[in-house]
């Protein structure tokens, strides 16, 4: 799947498993929550038009359609290419490593992987075509029982991402975060505030090591 900065691949397992059938995921990124438990009623929403545009074309892509993709070499730009702007979104988001954005250019660290990540996409093409991915922001979403899965840019770090920290309200966010209806599962790191966080566990996020902290509640 794609390389997105703050993505929990490497953390996904410490977080509590689902206790509803349904899944929200109102900072959606890469969706890895959703993507351990694929299987259940998944809603993924982004405020990040590139993000949702990808998703959207994965859903309706076959294994044919990610074959026919090139496997571009290490300086080579993607605009270079014959690409849809699908095809394009999703390996601009493969051509380097931990964007918040998409990127053109093929990185030395990244060119070694793309085959591989277009590969393992073909594999879960089968467990998002039933979620339902929208465009928007997490506060128009309808409050409703679930497993609220909700890891927004930090508060301290998120300010790289083209949606990032600056806009966000975090005491509105907090706010609505304790509101929500049945499970929810809150992400950040230890430089936050605005929940009363615990820690989850150190580990090393690319440039430096740091503490992800989680918000936990059940209604």
């Amino acid at each position: 799947m794609i390389s997105y900065y703050g993505s929990k691949s490497k953390l996904v397992n410490l977080y509590p498993e689902p206790i509803h059938n349904k899944i929200i995921e109102p900072f959606a990124g890469s969706a890895r929550y959703s993507l351990k438990y694929w299987d259940m009623d998944v809603l993924l929403v982004d405020k990040y038009e590139p993000i949702i545009k990808m998703w959207h074309w994965l859903q309706q892509a076959t294994k044919k359609d990610l074959d026919s993709l090139p496997i571009p070499k290490q300086g080579e730009s993607l605009l270079d290419f014959n690409l849809s702007e699908g095809e394009r979104l999703f390996l601009s988001f493969i051509v380097s490593e931990g964007v918040s954005s998409p990127r053109h250019t093929v990185t030395k660290r990244a060119s070694t992987r793309v085959n591989h990540k277009i590969q393992t996409t073909k594999e879960i093409l089968y467990k998002i075509k039933h979620w339902d991915i929208r465009l928007g922001d997490y506060a128009d979403i309808e409050n409703q029982e679930a497993t609220w899965f909700i890891d927004p840019p930090y508060f301290k770090g998120g300010e790289h991402y083209p949606k990032g920290s600056k806009y966000i309200n975090y005491k509105e966010l907090a706010n609505w975060c304790k509101s929500r209806r049945g499970q929810v599962i809150v992400c950040e790191n230890d430089n936050a505030d605005w929940l009363q966080f615990d820690n989850l566990k150190e580990h090393w996020g690319g440039i430096k090591r740091s503490v992800e902290v989680m918000y936990y509640q059940e209604k």
